[in-house]
C-alpha cells in the first residue's frame, strides 16, 4: 500500500529546527576536516618554497660542468664532421637547450636566472703595477664567458665586449663595483696570465641577489683571497666577462677551461606534494638516470653537482620534526568533534525515543527503521558535507585533494550513522516500559569492560613509546601522536566509573540538612543517563588537547625568548670592534624604558699562552652591576665578592674547558704586551657577554687602560628608534642588536608559523566542540528540567531555589570534568614530556642555539586552570538560563505538555 506522504518530508517538515542544527553542524565540521589537510599542504609547501629561496645561489643551483679534453673533442668531431668546437657559442647553448629539454617536472628551470659559459677554473694573478696591491701581491682574475650579460645588466659607460679576433688580445667589462674598487676604467688593458683582457664597457648588475650573479658572486663583487702560508695574507679577486666567443681564448690558459651550465629551479609553483619526486630527479641528476642520458647526448665527461638536495633534505627533517606535534592537536580536535557527532546522534535518539518505541511495538522491523531514519540524516548530512568540503576547497585552493575528500567523506558517514546505529542499538529488543538507566545504577558489560581495557593498553603503549622514541624526524605514527587524546579517553571512562561514588557519599551528609534543593541536585545528578559518559569524554579529551596545545605554545614561546636573550645577552647590545665613543653609556642610560646599562671591554681572542687553539673571549666587568645582569638573565648566576681583590693575581670566573687548561694556580694569559696575570675563581657554563663561548670573566677595575667595547642595556619596554637615535648621535658605528628584533627572526619560517596557527585553530576547534558537547548534553535534559521545576513551582519552590537547583544539578558533573581534565592534562604532559622536544617548532632552521639541548614540554598552569574554570562557568551560565526561560513560562503548559485532552 502506497504510503499517504513520504517519510521523510513529512519528518523534515515537522522538525525542521533539529535537521537545520544538523546541517550546521556536518557544515562546520566537514569544512574543517577539508580545510585541516589542505592547510598543512599550504603552510609546508610556503614553507619548502621559502627554505629554498632563502638558500644561498650555490645550494639551490644545479651546476654541470665538462672537461673539453680529447675525449670531448673526438665525440666533437664525430658529430659535426670538423675540429673540436666544444668551447663555441652555438655548442654551449645547443647543450643548454638539450639540459632544459631533459630535465622532467617538478624540477622547472628559472632560464631567466640560469646561465652558462665558459670560465679559468683557478684565478689568474695580473702582471698589470696600476692595479691595487695587497700585502699578497697583485689582484687575481676569474676570466668568464657568461651567456647573457647584456640582459642581465644595464652598461654604464663604453660598450660591451665583442669576439676575439685573436688569442693574444681580448675585450671584456667589468660591474661597477669592480671597476671602483681594482681602479679599472674604460680602455685598460689587463694582463692576465697570457691573456690581455681590453676592458670596453662597465656595467650595473640588474638584481645582482639572483642565481645569475650570486652563484659566483665574484663576477659581480670583488672578494678577498688568502695565501696559504702559516700566517695567510690577502689580495684581491676579481671577474673580467668576456664575450662567449672568446671562449678558445681560455685554452692558452696553463689550466684547461671549463664550460659549465648553471640552471636555476623555479619554485612559483612547487607543491609539498612535489617534494618526494623533486628530490627523486635530483638524486638522478647528480647520479642516476638523468645523468647518463645527458652524458649520451652533451658529451660522456659530464657531471652534475648541487647542494639543492641537502637543502630539501634539511627541510624534510625539519617537516617531519613539526608534524607529530601538530597531529596532536588534529587528533584531539578531530576526537572532540566525533564525540560530538554522536551526542548529536544521540540527543535526536532520546528526544524521538517515544515514537520509535511505538513504532517498533507496532510491527516496525530494526532494518525498516535503520532505513527510514539513514534516509532522513542522508538528506541532511550529505549536501552539508558535500557544501563544506567545497568551501574548504575554495578557501583553501592549494593542496591534495584526496585527503580533503576523504575526511569530508568520514564526516558524512559518521553523522548519517550516529542517529540510525543510537536508535537501532536502543530498540533492538521491544520493551513495554524502559527501567532506570542513570549513571549511579548502570552497570558496564563484559563487552565494556573489553572495550576499556583495550583503550588502556592501547594508551599505554602509546605513552611508553613516545618516551623510548620521542617525535624524532621519521619515527612518530599515529600511534604516537594520538597518546594524549587515549590518555583523556582512559581517563574519561575512569571517571564515569568513579563518578557514582562522590555523589553517594555527597548524598549523605545533604540529606540529613533542612531544606530539599541540595538533596533533590545530588539526586537529579546521580539520576543522569548513562551516557554522560559521552559529554564527559568530549570534555576530558578537549581540556587535555587545549592543556597540551597551551604548554606546547607556552614552551615554544619560552624557548623563543630564551634562545633570543642567549643571542643578545640582555635587551640590547651595543658594540663597536674598538672602544666605544665616550658618553655613549649615560647618553642610553637617558632613553626611555631603559633600566640598567652594563659596560664591558671585550676580547674576543685571548691568547692563553698554551697550544689549544680554541677561541676564549675576555669580558672585563664591574662586578655589582654584571652580577646583577647575570642574576636578572639567569645566565651564569655569581656573586660580585667573587671578582674583586685589591692585589694579587685577578680573581676570574671562566668555563669548565677554561679551567682545565688554566689549572689551579696563577697563570699568565694575553698577549706579549699585555699579560695579565689571573687564577680561577670559580666555574661558569654561561655569561651574559659571552653566552655560548669560552671566557674569562674579570673585574673592569683591575684594567683601567681597557676602555669599554660593548654596553648590555636592560629594560623589557625600552624605546628602539630613541636607543639607535642615541647611539647615532654619539658619533662612530657601534652596532645595535635588540632582542625584540632576534625574538621576531625566530618565526620567519613559514613551518613554523603556519604549524602554530594550525596548531592554536585546531586547539580553539576542539575547545569549542567541547563547548557544543556540554551544550548538547544540557539541552537533552532540557525538557525533563522544565517538567520539574514545573511540578516543584505547584509545591512552592521559589525562582531563586529552582535556578540554585539546575545550577547545583550541573555541578557534580562538570566540576568532575573539569578538575579532571586539568590532572589529566597536567599527567599527559608529565608523561609525554621526556619524548617530544619542541626545538625544531621553536627555532627551526636556527642551528646555532643547538647548545641550547632539547626544549623540553612543561605544564603551563594557565592551560591547565583556564579551561577548566570556563567549562564551570558555562555549564552555571548555562543553567541559570534555562532556569529562567522555565520560570517565564507558564507552569500549567509545561505540566500538560503531551496532554491531548
Amino acid at each position: 500500500m502506497k504510503a499517504v506522504a513520504p517519510w521523510v518530508r513529512t519528518r523534515l517538515r515537522a522538525a525542521p529546527g533539529p535537521a537545520l542544527a544538523l546541517l550546521v553542524l556536518v557544515l562546520l565540521t566537514s569544512f574543517l576536516a577539508a580545510a585541516f589537510p589542505r592547510a598543512v599542504d599550504a603552510y609546508e609547501g610556503e614553507g619548502l618554497r621559502h627554505e629554498v629561496n632563502a638558500a644561498p645561489a650555490d645550494r639551490r643551483v644545479l651546476q654541470f660542468t665538462d672537461e673539453p679534453e680529447d675525449e670531448f673533442a673526438e665525440s666533437a668531431e664525430s658529430a659535426e664532421g670538423g675540429a673540436d668546437d666544444s668551447l663555441q657559442p652555438e655548442r654551449m647553448a645547443k647543450a643548454y637547450r638539450q639540459i632544459l629539454a631533459t630535465l622532467p617536472e617538478p624540477l622547472r628551470v628559472d632560464a631567466g636566472q640560469s646561465a652558462y659559459g665558459v670560465r679559468s677554473v683557478e684565478p689568474v694573478r695580473a702582471s698589470d703595477r696600476w692595479l691595487p696591491e695587497l700585502e699578497a701581491g697583485l689582484p687575481a682574475f676569474t676570466l668568464s664567458t657568461q651567456a647573457g650579460v647584456a640582459e642581465h645588466s644595464r652598461l654604464l659607460s663604453g660598450r660591451l665586449p665583442r669576439a676575439a679576433g685573436d688569442g693574444a688580445t681580448v675585450e671584456g667589462a667589468v660591474t661597477a663595483t669592480t671597476a671602483e674598487t681594482l681602479r679599472i676604467k674604460v680602455g685598460s688593458t689587463v694582463h692576465a696570465g697570457p691573456i690581455a683582457v681590453r676592458v670596453t664597457g662597465i656595467v650595473q648588475p640588474l638584481r645582482p641577489e639572483l642565481g645569475y650573479w650570486s652563484y659566483e658572486p665574484v663576477l659581480r663583487t670583488p672578494a678577498l683571497l688568502y695565501t696559504g702560508q702559516p700566517v695567510p695574507v690577502a689580495y684581491w679577486h676579481g671577474a673580467l666577462l668576456l664575450d662567449p666567443g672568446s671562449a678558445e681564448a681560455l685554452r692558452a690558459l696553463e689550466d684547461e677551461p671549463e664550460p659549465y651550465w648553471r640552471i636555476a629551479p623555479d619554485l612559483a609553483g612547487l607543491t609539498i606534494g612535489d617534494l618526494p619526486q623533486l628530490r627523486r630527479t635530483v638524486a638522478s641528476v647528480e647520479s642516476g638516470p638523468l645523468r647518463t642520458r645527458l652524458r649520451d647526448g652533451i658529451s660522456p665527461t659530464l657531471d652534475a653537482g648541487t647542494s639543492l638536495d641537502e637543502v630539501l633534505i634539511g627541510f624534510d627533517d625539519i617537516r617531519a620534526a613539526i608534524g607529530p606535534v601538530v597531529a596532536v592537536a588534529a587528533f584531539g580536535a578531530g576526537s572532540v568533534a566525533v564525540v560530538v557527532l554522536l551526542m548529536a546522534g544521540g540527543l535526536s535518539a532520546t528526544r524521538r525515543h517515544q515514537e520509535l518505541a511505538l513504532l517498533r511495538s507496532r510491527g516496525g522491523s530494526l532494518r525498516g527503521l535503520f532505513g527510514r531514519l539513514l534516509a532522513e540524516s542522508v538528506v541532511v548530512a550529505l549536501p552539508a558535507a558535500a557544501g563544506g568540503c567545497a568551501l574548504a576547497l575554495e578557501l583553501l585552493p592549494h593542496g591534495r585533494l584526496l585527503p580533503a575528500l576523504l575526511a569530508s567523506g568520514a564526516v558524512a558517514l559518521l553523522a548519517c550513522a550516529a542517529l540510525p546505529l543510537r536508535a537501532v542499538f536502543t530498540h533492538r529488543t521491544t520493551r513495554l516500559h524502559g527501567g532506570r538507566d542513570d549513571v549511579v545504577r548502570a552497570k558496564p558489560s563484559r563487552r565494556r569492560l573489553v572495550a576499556e581495557v583495550t583503550l588502556l593498553v592501547l594508551a599505554v603503549a602509546a605513552v611508553v613509546t613516545l618516551r623510548r622514541r620521542g617525535t624524532a624526524p621519521g619515527e612518530a605514527d599515529e600511534l604516537v601522536s594520538a597518546a594524549p587524546v587515549l590518555v583523556g579517553i582512559v581517563a574519561a571512562l575512569v571517571l564515569v566509573r568513579l563518578y557514582p561514588l562522590p555523589i553517594r557519599l555527597l548524598a549523605l551528609p545533604v540529606a540529613r540538612r533542612r531544606g530539599a534543593v541540595g538533596f533533590l541536585s545530588l539526586a537529579r545528578a546521580g539520576r543522569s543517563p548513562a551516557t554522560t559518559a559521552l559529554p564527559l569524554l568530549a570534555l576530558l579529551v578537549a581540556l587535555t588537547t587545549a592543556a597540551f596545545g597551551g604548554s606546547v605554545l607556552a614552551g615554544v614561546d619560552g624557548a623563543r625568548d630564551r634562545a633570543a636573550l642567549v643571542s643578545v645577552g640582555a635587551d640590547a647590545r651595543i658594540a663597536a670592534m674598538d672602544a666605544l665613543p665616550k658618553g655613549l653609556a649615560q647618553k642610553v642610560r637617558k632613553v626611555p624604558g631603559v633600566r640598567d646599562v652594563v659596560s664591558l671591554h671585550l676580547e674576543p681572542e685571548l691568547d692563553l699562552r698554551d697550544s689549544v687553539t680554541r677561541s676564549v673571549t675576555l669580558v672585563a666587568a664591574e662586578p655589582t652591576a654584571y652580577a646583577r645582569l647575570a642574576r636578572d638573565t639567569g645566565l651564569g648566576e655569581f656573586a660580585a665578592g667573587r671578582l674583586r681583590q685589591d692585589s694579587g693575581a685577578l680573581p676570574a670566573l671562566v668555563t669548565p674547558d677554561v679551567a682545565e687548561r688554566l689549572g689551579s694556580g696563577e697563570a699568565l694569559i694575553g698577549p706579549a704586551g699585555a699579560m695579565l696575570t689571573v687564577r680561577v675563581a670559580g666555574v661558569l657554563t654561561t655569561t651574559p657577554a659571552v653566552p655560548t663561548g669560552d671566557f674569562v670573566l674579570v673585574d673592569a677595575a683591575r684594567l683601567p687602560d681597557r676602555a669599554p667595547t660593548a654596553l648590555l642595556v636592560s629594560g623589557p619596554d625600552l624605546s628602539a628608534p630613541g636607543l639607535r637615535t642615541a647611539v647615532r648621535s654619539a658619533g662612530g658605528d657601534p652596532t645595535v642588536a635588540l632582542r625584540s628584533v632576534e625574538r621576531a627572526g625566530f618565526t620567519e619560517s613559514p613551518v613554523q608559523s603556519g604549524a602554530e596557527r594550525i596548531y592554536t585553530v585546531a586547539a580553539a576547534t576542539g575547545a569549542g566542540y567541547a563547548v557544543l558537547a556540554l551544550l548538547l548534553s544540557l539541552l537533552q535534559a532540557a525538557p525533563e528540567r522544565t517538567a520539574l521545576l514545573a511540578r516543584l513551582r505547584t509545591m512552592g519552590l521559589t525562582r531563586g531555589q529552582s535556578r540554585r537547583l539546575l545550577i547545583l544539578e550541573s555541578l557534580p558533573s562538570t566540576v568532575l570534568a573539569a578538575a579532571g581534565g586539568a590532572l589529566v592534562g597536567w599527567t599527559a604532559i608529565r608523561l609525554l614530556a621526556p619524548g617530544i622536544d619542541l626545538g625544531r617548532l621553536a627555532l627551526a632552521m636556527q642551528d646555532g642555539f643547538a647548545t641550547m639541548g632539547p626544549v623540553g614540554l612543561r605544564p603551563d598552569p594557565w592551560s591547565l586552570l583556564l579551561p577548566a574554570l570556563a567549562v564551570v562557568v558555562i555549564a552555571a551560565v548555562v543553567s541559570a538560563v534555562q532556569a529562567w526561560v522555565a520560570i517565564r513560562r507558564m507552569t500549567t503548559t509545561e505540566l500538560r505538555v503531551g496532554d491531548t485532552r
